[in-house]
């Protein structure tokens, strides 16, 4: 249930408030575009800007909205071990099939402080858990041995997220992984390099603003078609995902959905909304590449 193409919802705003008619709007477009899963809550959803009352309300909207259409994945995760497994016995996680849940940010723990997080969070949680490597993020990287012991531990852990960039280290889980282990891209440009070794698809933020496209991309590299994805890769979607991330995420890839008339550009600060020079890039190359 979660491989192919799952998106990493972004959460609109009107006057600083979430949107929930531009929400529906966006649950609506993904899945249309052909996503496999929605994943709520992650860090394009700005969730560290909601509150707890938010975020619940935000995923109990998309489970209500997708209707069972396709599985949700929520976002979980914290830098205080404690406070996230006693948040994870009281937040409603009924609508969902995993969480994916970052490593520990600002902290910097260790690669034993690590494990023993992940192990404390597998044991709380009610659904499968999706570990989520972003150093870029949260200031320290886990590594593949880390993140194999890992799978190995527990049956409870089930995927990875792998944003190092790193793809000789994503190799390394590849090769060292359980049968039934699930590696996940966090880097959309890299994804069709990493199912051409054995991936298994990606948690995309470029599915947030032309879904259609990247999905069928994706796919084709799953089916063995992986000429086609570099191609389309190459040829279709190497601006666009160049400027979804040039002034941040998920800044610029709302600025995109905007450009589609699907959401407003509003981010909640400390984000600051895209220049208006990215802005007239972007709708260049909406029409340019037809990403709608």
């Amino acid at each position: 249930m979660i491989k192919g193409v799952g998106v990493a919802l972004i959460t609109p705003f009107s006057n600083f408030e979430v949107d929930y008619e531009a929400l529906a709007r966006m649950v609506e477009y993904v899945i249309k575009g052909g996503v496999d899963y929605i994943v709520a809550l992650g860090s394009t959803a700005e969730t560290a800007t909601l509150s707890h009352k938010e975020q619940q309300q935000v995923l109990d909207f998309i489970v209500e909205r997708t209707a069972r259409r396709v599985p949700i994945v929520a976002g979980m995760g914290s830098n205080n071990t404690h406070a996230l497994v006693e948040r994870l016995r009281s937040f409603d996680l009924s609508g969902a099939v995993a969480i994916l849940s970052v490593v520990p940010y600002y902290n910097k723990p260790s690669q034993e402080g690590i494990y023993h997080h992940y192990m404390a969070v597998a044991e709380a949680s009610p659904v499968p858990v999706i570990i989520y490597n972003v150093p870029g993020r949260t200031g320290v990287n886990m590594t593949a041995e880390t993140t194999l012991r890992l799978a190995h531990a527990t049956e409870r852990i089930v995927a990875v997220k792998e944003a190092s960039g790193d793809i000789e280290q994503m190799q390394r889980i590849l090769d060292g992984k359980p049968e039934n282990f699930v590696v996940l891209s966090g880097d959309d440009g890299i994804t069709v390099e990493l199912v051409k070794r054995g991936g298994h698809g990606v948690i995309s933020v470029a599915a947030n603003a032309f879904p259609e496209q990247f999905c069928d991309c994706v796919h084709k590299a799953i089916a063995g078609d992986t000429e086609a994805a570099e191609r389309m890769m190459k040829e279709q979607f190497e601006e666009p995902l160049r400027l979804i991330f040039r002034e941040g995420n998920p800044t610029s890839v709302k600025v995109m959905t905007e450009a589609m008339g699907i959401t407003s550009r509003e981010v909640r600060l400390p984000l600051a909304e895209g220049s208006e020079a990215l802005c007239e890039d972007i709708k260049s190359a909406v029409a340019k590449y037809q990403l709608r």
